[in-house]
């Protein structure tokens, strides 16, 4: 043997075993190393022409990198089906069930598995595994959104072809450790989407709710009503400009090269902006955004409150109330309410305070205000509870995935996978 081959082969001896640091306890043995390519087949994708019809009126499903979901590997939107003359037509190509349906652009790192044969625009790049398991490549694949970012090219529409990823080395366990790690994963997804339908049912009966807790356009009367307030009478109904005093006056933005970093909040029209000294408000007030194009979609709430010491930029009107219950009250109405026709402007379309002041509010007497704001304070909350439960299941599979893989040291598809030396594994029960 060569002086040269013997020090490859100490080097190759010195290097630290490819182990993740999580393990369950009856597996042992180290990681194998291999490229993607040795592992299956790809199969690309295209979209057959718009202009002709009939392609679309088959029974094959054909998906574009908006069907599938950012958080999940399972769920996919079927809601096109094409023929097999398109596919015949077409750069589209039917992908087997049981393949990773990978977007390589238009939204890199979302993936899915499918368990069924289907079709897919360009933005994907698909593998069918012959040689691992579909569930644990996938997992194991989504783990590496940052090596795949990295591959990323081109100027209008970034990145990456089936070319960048097939000697991407990656590491494997035995097939037994592949499905166990797989099947581990699977229950956290299924946990985390029981956990979103939860989280879907309770804004999807808060909004029906208050679709019934207040009058329809035209009406006096709720649809719903709490028992105590069933003979209380008809609501009355005033412009907001009425209801409370606007203090836009005293709003003003700060440039981002002025701002002094605090602790005073800094609003703007999707709620805290910044944190800086100073303040020009010290009381309780509502917050409503000028953002028109927020107020079309609903990303977030248009009505928010801020209170004690605050700054507001001139991205969102501020009201003051005479009655905390009525400031409640009008919050959680102008949430459960469309404001299109208040918005003015092409550009930027926004909600003035001369068309703010116009919006008409229903009110009935303060104590059913009270009882109203109160219900729906109590089912935000609950939301809110939900909400975080959600988000604390995808924190804890994210950091799950960290270790359950072997980490990360370079970005290039020829040691993409290397490990750096760890510790022993940590086992788990």
């Amino acid at each position: 043997m060569s002086s040269k081959t013997k020090t490859t082969a100490m080097k190759e001896d010195t290097k630290p075993a490819l182990v993740p640091k999580l393990r369950f306890p009856e597996f042992r043995e180290a990681w194998e190393k291999k490229t993607l390519e040795t592992l299956g087949y790809f199969t690309g994708g295209g979209t057959p022409s718009k202009d002709n019809a009939a392609y679309w009126t088959g029974e094959i499903p054909w998906i574009s990198s908006s069907d599938l979901n950012e958080d999940s590997i399972s769920q996919i939107n079927i809601s096109r089906f094409i023929t097999t003359q398109a596919v015949q037509e077409s750069a589209t190509k039917l992908v087997p069930a049981k393949s990773i349906l990978l977007i390589s652009r238009v939204g890199v790192g979302k993936l899915a598995v499918s368990t069924f044969p289907l079709c897919t625009s360009q933005d994907f790049t698909n593998f069918t595994p012959t040689h691992a398991d579909p569930l644990f490549l996938a997992y194991l694949l989504k783990s590496q959104r940052e090596t795949l970012l990295s591959f990323n090219q081109g100027t209008s529409i970034k990145g990456f072809t089936k070319d960048n990823i097939a000697s991407l080395r990656l590491g494997f366990p035995s097939p037994p450790e592949q499905q166990k790690i797989a099947s581990c994963l699977s229950s956290v997804d299924e946990l985390i989407a029981a956990q979103a339908r939860k989280l879907d049912s309770l804004k999807t009966h808060k909004k029906g709710l208050m679709q019934q807790l207040f009058p329809r356009e035209g009406e006096s009367l709720p649809r719903l009503r709490f028992p105590e307030f069933k003979n209380a009478g008809k609501w009355s109904v005033k412009p907001l400009g009425r209801a409370a005093e606007n203090l836009d006056n005293r709003r003003r933005p700060i440039t981002s090269s002025d701002r002094e970093a605090g602790d005073v909040p800094y609003y703007g029209a999707s709620g805290i902006v910044d944190y800086v000294e100073g303040f020009i408000f010290d009381e309780a007030l509502l917050c409503v955004s000028e953002d028109g194009a927020n107020l079309v979609a609903r990303t977030y709430p248009i009505a928010f409150p801020i209170s004690g010491k605050t700054w507001v930029n001139n991205h969102a009107h501020v009201l003051r109330f005479a009655n905390p219950c009525t400031q409640k009250f009008v919050e959680v109405y102008l949430n459960s309410i469309k404001l299109d026709d208040f918005i003015t402007g092409m550009a930027q379309p926004k909600l003035n305070k001369a068309m703010l002041d116009k919006i008409p509010i229903p009110y009935p007497e303060v104590p059913e205000q009270q009882r109203i704001a109160s219900c729906l304070t109590t089912l935000d909350d609950l939301i809110a509870a939900q909400t975080q439960k959600h988000e604390a299941l995808k924190t804890h599979k994210k950091g799950l995935m960290q270790q359950l893989f072997p980490s990360v040291a370079g970005a290039s598809s020829s040691n993409a996978f290397e490990t750096r030396e760890q510790d022993a594994p940590t086992t788990l029960p």
